[in-house]
């Protein structure tokens, strides 16, 4: 998947400096995860309905 244009998000837990977390990227059916540190790795795809399902688990403390 080409994720070229995706537009990539931090948690806002995320200090602005802190290159210490996660990106999250929506594609069409599809949620992409890259580490910040290495953005050139690629990144992990995921089902929107899982990466939601994963959202909402660790909002209810569930991990």
């Amino acid at each position: 998947m080409d994720l070229s244009a995706a537009v990539w998000r931090t948690s806002s837990y995320t200090s602005p400096n802190s290159n210490n977390c996660v990106e999250v990227a929506d594609a069409l059916r599809m949620s992409a995860v890259r580490d910040t540190k290495n953005r050139d790795l690629g990144a992990l795809l995921f089902p929107s309905p899982e990466w939601q399902a994963f959202l909402d688990a660790t909002k209810r403390g569930a991990f």
